[in-house]
């Protein structure tokens, strides 16, 4: 099995290099800027640097996009691809339509679409094991969904089978889980910083709340803290110890009021 990857950033880094590691052959590395595509590329076995979307003479299979969600319309407007070739996004956001549609308008040679996502935040030179993470596959094509099943199985041994409703679901949850958990701990470690001390004495309390909602059967049954309780007198004390901070008050008084609805009904 053969693949392009049209992107540089770090889904694709990593992507490349476990495709590379498991004997899946990279024909194509594109870039807007070359520079960046012969960077990836010289970390690879036999991998060829372009910043060019014309794929025509392409020996690859599969064309995976990598890159930004605002960027893949503009991608799939301006690629040119070997007739009954693939081509995938990895967003976990996007639609598969924003493919189908964009090639209809744009190309009349007969190409497969689908959706590679793989569930996890990336980081270039960031080790992760890929065999644990979660990779969803999406196509209207039976052979097509095959063929994305059987390449993520090369590299992992979770895979899903979603459509993009149910995959834009797992991304906003997603979003709560990573995102905006790893934004709360930035706030905490503000707050500390604030009044010079360590950020090292959260890590236990950190690492245990992460244990006890992973290991239960719902995160909301090993909840704890003020807004649980209701225990009004604690909730306006740390009100007040950051009033000079509107934002964070915002953001304290909406997870309390969150917490206590869940609990409360």
């Amino acid at each position: 099995m053969t693949v392009s990857i049209i992107g540089t950033g770090n889904l694709a880094w990593h992507l490349a290099r476990v495709f590379e590691k498991n004997n899946i052959e990279i024909s194509e590395i594109y870039s807007r800027e070359l520079s960046k595509a012969i960077l990836l590329t010289d970390d690879l076995y036999q991998s060829n640097p372009t910043d060019q979307l014309d794929f025509s003479d392409s020996k690859a299979k599969i064309f995976i996009i990598c890159v930004s969600d605002d960027a893949i319309e503009q991608i799939c407007a301006r690629i040119v691809l070997p007739e009954n070739s693939i081509l995938v996004h990895t967003s976990g956001a996007k639609s598969i339509e924003i493919l189908d549609g964009t090639l209809k308008i744009y190309h009349d040679l007969e190409v497969k679409t689908g959706v590679f996502y793989p569930v996890m935040t990336f980081k270039k030179g960031k080790s992760v094991d890929f065999l644990k993470i979660p990779v969803c596959i999406e196509s209207n094509d039976e052979n097509t969904k095959q063929t994305l099943i059987k390449l993520a199985k090369v590299i992992s041994d979770e895979v899903y089978i979603l459509n993009s409703e149910e995959r834009l679901a797992l991304h906003v949850a997603a979003v709560f889980a990573n995102n905006f958990t790893n934004h709360l701990l930035a706030l905490s470690k503000a707050i500390l910083d604030a009044e010079d001390l360590d950020f090292e004495i959260l890590k236990p309390i950190i690492t245990e709340t992460f244990k006890k909602a992973l290991s239960s059967r719902h995160p909301a049954e090993v909840q704890t803290g003020p807004a649980m309780r209701n225990d009004l007198l604690t909730l306006k004390s740390h009100l007040d110890f950051i009033s000079d901070d509107d934002d964070l008050a915002k953001v304290y008084k909406t997870l309390s009021e969150s917490i206590k609805d869940w609990h409360q009904n």
